[in-house]
């Protein structure tokens, strides 16, 4: 029997429970020889040109992707205010100013609020592009600076520890302002707390009533509440004279990686869209099932995708859509993809032939897309509209992936 009818004949056969989700681990592909032939919809069949997919083609799919996979696309709240928490001068041993700004959100009657963290080069002669993305444990542990503000969710085995620092590997603030480039970062906690029974914790309260819900919503999800609130840092981004927000690229890793990819579809105000091991769900295509899939994710993670995702589930092979459309709404603006050799979970391979796919709508407005046949060797840097590198190493996002985002910005943001 085939990889995916065995997996087929799990999802479709079997209650789907705790007991079912360590079978189908257990068949989990990290094999390349187990893959089977797939064909991708085409996503410039029937278009005329990069102007028909603009005006149909890709409201169409936006609409597919919010109906069945991420959730409605939540606007701006009725009002919307930017407080200055602290400003620092002479941060990053005098080379930045530092800002810390709590983001104020109202709307039907209800309030919510998130504090960012957002580095700019103190010497700029001009407004200068930025990078915006979401961290995972709050913003004092993006950076070694010990008067950041704490923020996010903090796990009950640490509320008596002020843990600073150990993800700035994953920030990289001082070659970020080096290269004269600000940076601005919030918790995902604060905008949704990463649970599926933390609804009427999120800034979904502000649109609509989640009071008690729990498990997986039929019409929202946590990603798509998190890409509501990288717009909302990008609005502040607007209002900084410092900043220039026509140039403002969106990153993120892993899940954020996958939150970066819809925040870039929903909002054409991001110039650069960066996916870095967002995997299944993200970057990486469906049909493969090579390391974490759909029936995994909705299993584990109930309130990352809307409930009519379950339809597509043990149909992958045949649904009518697969991830490399979700690259294809970043079009024409930049692309970044990235992978870990060691992550055999978010496929590396998968993504890379996602962003290959990808490259056809980007050839309707003149661009290459990805200028690669083949996946390129671990550390070397493929740099087009549409970029892609594997790094050497684990699920994360180090400072070879920031060399990567800094040398696209540079050669394509104008400073």
């Amino acid at each position: 029997m085939s990889l995916f009818q065995n997996y087929k004949d799990l999802v479709l056969n079997h209650e789907w429970n705790q007991e079912l989700l360590k079978q189908v681990r257990a068949i989990v592909a990290e094999d390349e020889s187990l893959m089977e032939p797939f064909t991708l919809p085409s996503g410039v069949a029937d278009v005329k040109d990069a102007m028909d997919w603009m005006t149909n083609k890709r409201p169409k799919l936006l609409k597919f992707f919010s109906d069945n996979v991420y959730g409605r696309i939540l606007p701006r709240p009725q009002s919307l205010s930017f407080e200055v928490l602290s400003i620092k001068e002479d941060a990053l041993n005098n080379t930045a100013i530092r800002k810390e700004i709590r983001i104020h959100s109202e709307n039907n009657g209800k309030s919510h609020a998130f504090d960012c963290l957002l580095y700019i080069p103190k010497n700029a002669t001009k407004p200068v592009p930025a990078f915006a993305g979401l961290n995972f444990r709050g913003n004092q542990l993006t950076i070694d600076e010990l008067d950041v503000r704490r923020s996010g969710l903090v796990p009950e085995n640490e509320a008596n520890h002020d843990k600073r620092a150990t993800q700035k590997d994953l920030w990289c603030f001082r070659e970020t302002v080096a290269r004269g480039y600000a940076s601005i970062t919030a918790c995902y906690h604060d905008i949704f707390p990463d649970s599926a029974a933390a609804w009427d914790r999120s800034a979904l309260t502000l649109f609509d009533n989640v009071d008690g819900f729990k498990g997986c919503h039929e019409n929202y999800t946590s990603i798509g509440v998190w890409a509501w609130g990288l717009s909302r840092m990008l609005d502040y981004l607007e209002s900084d004279p410092l900043i220039d927000a026509s140039q403002v690229a969106v990153h993120g890793l892993s899940r954020l990686g996958k939150t970066a990819l819809w925040a870039g579809a929903t909002d054409q105000r991001f110039k650069m869209v960066v996916s870095n091991c967002s995997g299944c769900g993200g970057a990486a295509l469906s049909r493969r099932l090579l390391g974490e899939n759909l029936f995994i994710m909705h299993t584990v993670f109930p309130h990352w995708l809307v409930k009519n995702i379950e339809q597509f589930i043990g149909h992958e092979d045949t649904a009518p859509f697969d991830q490399h459309e979700l690259l294809e709404l970043a079009a024409p603006r930049l692309l970044a993809v990235a992978s870990a050799t060691a992550d055999s979970w978010a496929d590396p391979h998968g993504e890379f032939l996602s962003a290959k796919a990808a490259s056809e709508v980007y050839r309707l407005f003149g661009s290459e897309g990805l200028p690669a046949e083949t996946d390129p060797s671990p550390d070397q840097y493929v740099t087009g509209h549409i970029s892609y590198h594997i790094r050497t190493g684990v699920h994360s996002q180090q400072p070879l992936d920031w060399g990567h985002y800094l040398q696209i910005a540079d050669k394509y943001f104008v400073k």
